[in-house]
């Protein structure tokens, strides 16, 4: 029964993701391509109230996905088996904005989504 419903949640993702535009597409495998630490930015907090930038971040960074209202975790991958994280907090007058400094080749039309079977599926025993 999982694994029927595990086809059933994979089929209706693939086609969920049918029904997305170009842009759409390539704004998904950029930031995929920067969570994997393979995209180069300059993560940047300005105050609006003095017009000032407070903090520069710049390097293969990628933005927390799941921060509270308020706060911005950044990881940079600093070597290849060395990673910073900084941790930041947001307020009504400080903002910041991301540069993405290189071009990237991201496909338009590819779309993948990978899941861990292991994950969805528990472990079954066969008689």
């Amino acid at each position: 029964m999982k694994f029927i419903a595990a086809i059933a949640l994979a089929l209706g993702i693939v086609f969920s993701v049918s029904a997305c535009n170009e842009a759409d597409t390539v704004s998904h495998n950029l930031s995929q391509e920067a969570d994997k630490f393979n995209i180069l930015r300059r993560v940047v907090f300005y105050n609006g109230i003095t017009g000032s930038y407070m903090l520069s971040i710049e390097g293969y960074c990628s933005l927390g996905n799941s921060d509270k209202a308020g706060e911005l975790t950044v990881v940079c991958k600093t070597s290849p088996t060395d990673y910073k994280k900084h941790f930041l907090g947001l307020s009504d007058n400080v903002t910041y904005f991301v540069e993405q400094l290189e071009g990237a080749n991201v496909s338009k039309d590819h779309y993948k989504v990978v899941f861990k079977p292991e994950t969805i599926i528990p472990d079954i025993e066969i008689r």
